[in-house]
Parts: C-alpha cells; sequence; structure tokens
C-alpha cells in the first residue's frame, strides 16, 4: 500500500477482518554489523480502545523503533493475512469451579481463530504443566481438549509463572511471527507474592521478550485470591499486569472478583489479536544484555502495545 524510506513509514490500515502486509527495503551499509529481531505489536487507535470496537482505518502515521534509545531499521510489517497466530492456552487447574461454567466461551475463542492459526493447550498444576493439546492447526481439535478444571488446592502450582516459562520455550520449533499466550489465572506466586521481587515472574517475561511472545491474562480467582485479602488479591493481579504489559499484551480483570462471563475479556482480545503484527527490524546492539525497546508513531491518536525489552544472550 505504501513505500517509505529508511525505518519509518505511513500507512493507512484497511481492517476488513485482515490486515495487508507493510514492508519496505533500504541500502544497507555493509562495514555496520546488524542481526535481525521480530517482535509482536498491537496498533490501535485511541478511539477503538474506548468503544473497544474495531473501527474501518487506521491512520498509523510513522512508525519508529528504538533499541536502548538507538533508532533501528524496520524490515517489514507481517498482517493477519500472511502471518497466522501462534498462541497457546494456558489454564490454571486449581481456579474456582466457576471457571468451568465459561469453558464454552474459550472452546468458541478457539473455533473462530483465523484459519491457519496453530493452538496448543495446557493446564498449570503443580509439579508438571499437563499438555492437553500441542500445536495444533485443527481447531475444532484444539477446542476439543478444553476440560472442566480440577479446582482442588491441592493441585496448585507454586507459581503460575514457571509454567508461563516452560510454554515459552515449545515456541522455539514455530516460525517467528504472531506468537501469544492466554493465560488464564489468579497470578498468584507463593514464592513470592510481590509483582516486583518474584524470580519465577522475572524469568517469565525474559523468555517471553526473547521468544516475541505476547502474553494475555485473564484474572480468576482460586481458593487463596477467593477467600484472601485484597491486598493479596492485588498483588496477584499486579503480576499478571506486569507479566502482559511487558511483554506487549494486556491484562483483563473485572474488579477484585472472578469475571461472570468471559466475553468481555474475548472481544478485548479479538480486537488485539487482530490489530497484532509481526515486526521486524535489523538490530544494531551485538553485545549481551538487556535492551529496552520502544515502539512510537507520530500520530498522537495511536496506542502501541510492544514488549518493553528482551534479553540478548550474544553471539554463541
Amino acid at each position: 500500500m505504501f513505500l517509505s524510506q529508511l525505518s519509518k513509514f505511513t500507512a493507512v490500515l484497511l481492517v476488513l477482518g485482515f490486515f495487508s502486509t507493510f514492508s519496505f527495503t533500504q541500502e544497507k551499509d555493509k562495514r555496520q554489523k546488524v542481526r535481525t529481531m521480530t517482535i509482536p505489536v498491537s496498533i490501535f487507535t485511541k478511539e477503538e480502545l474506548k468503544q473497544n470496537q474495531a473501527g474501518e482505518f487506521i491512520e498509523a502515521g510513522e512508525i519508529i523503533v528504538k533499541e536502548d534509545g538507538d533508532q533501528q531499521t524496520i524490515l517489514s510489517i507481517r498482517s493477519v493475512t500472511n502471518t497466522p497466530l501462534h498462541i497457546a492456552v494456558l489454564i490454571q487447574d486449581n481456579l474456582s469451579s466457576n471457571v468451568n461454567l465459561q469453558l464454552d466461551e474459550i472452546r468458541n475463542f478457539i473455533k473462530k481463530l483465523p484459519p491457519d492459526s496453530r493452538v496448543m493447550v495446557a493446564y498449570l498444576r503443580s509439579g508438571s504443566t499437563q499438555i492437553a493439546q500441542k500445536f495444533t492447526t485443527d481447531l475444532e481439535k484444539a477446542a476439543g481438549s478444553i476440560r472442566a478444571i480440577v479446582g482442588s488446592p491441592s493441585i496448585a502450582p507454586n507459581s503460575p509463572y514457571e509454567g508461563v516459562e516452560e510454554m515459552t520455550a515449545r515456541f522455539d520449533a514455530l516460525p517467528t511471527g504472531r506468537r501469544a499466550i492466554l493465560l488464564v489465572s489468579d497470578g498468584l506466586d507463593l514464592s513470592n507474592p510481590l509483582p516486583t521481587q518474584s524470580l519465577q515472574l522475572d524469568q517469565a517475561i525474559l523468555k517471553a521478550q526473547r521468544r516475541g511472545v505476547a502474553i494475555y491474562s485473564f484474572y480468576s480467582s482460586a481458593t487463596l485470591t477467593e477467600n484472601g485479602s485484597s491486598g493479596v488479591i492485588l498483588n496477584a493481579q499486579g503480576s499478571l499486569n506486569r507479566l502482559s504489559e511487558e511483554t506487549g499484551g494486556r491484562a483483563f480483570f473485572q474488579g477484585t472478583f472472578s469475571p461472570i462471563s468471559f466475553q468481555p475479556f474475548f472481544r478485548d482480545l479479538n480486537l488485539a489479536l487482530n490489530r497484532q503484527f509481526a515486526l521486524t527490524y535489523l538490530s544494531t546492539h551485538l553485545k549481551k544484555g538487556y535492551y529496552k525497546i520502544e515502539v512510537l508513531s507520530t500520530n498522537p491518536e495511536i496506542k502501541i502495545d510492544h514488549p518493553k525489552g528482551y534479553y540478548y544472550r550474544g553471539n554463541k
């Protein structure tokens, strides 16, 4: 739809259930060594977010990517049309049994994903994560693997973020692109409930950032958060919010209570996934370490969800 120069582009996104692909190339400085990075980004207008409904057009403006303040060269932005979604649905197995009343909503979400989407279903519990369905493009089969949760506190994971970290590794066998996790959890880390002091949460964020996986979380209570203090609940929700925000996803809550229905959550999640792109750029940073990411638009009416950074392990 357009071509631009350097690491910027100006776009009008036509939204008819799919997006067009945006890409451009530029002459590279052969003397400069670079490496390729792909991250998930979701681009919205503020009006869409207010109305919880996708508009017909987005004036995206100029998109700029920075690492540690240094502007990087964008290679492409791949859309829903030519970049299938890879999503893992992770459900905490000791949640309140009220979740079982909403299983059909989860199944319908899976069935209505775009064709060629790959879906995995797993349950988070103590000891190990139970895989109900490996990644598959058979959406009916994936939806059929959703079962009733056990709901017993005896199988509560020490930290749901250990299971999230484990699941991010399963994306390694898939092509880079549009990657996501839907986590249904109370967010309580029994090893350390404070979002700023949880090693398991930190590791889950770092692994998701490195693999380009955006994490979307639905809060639903379990034993300790259902009967616990507001402080415990808010700390658990704070952990989910940090996990989602720092990986380019979004956390969904309905106050401090379990939602009566997941339908409002899925409405907003579908908007986010339909606005999700795989952004590929050239990074000029080759040293081992953590790099902060900024994805900006010159249009003040645009909001962009993106990972807040990633850890680069250096050349092997």
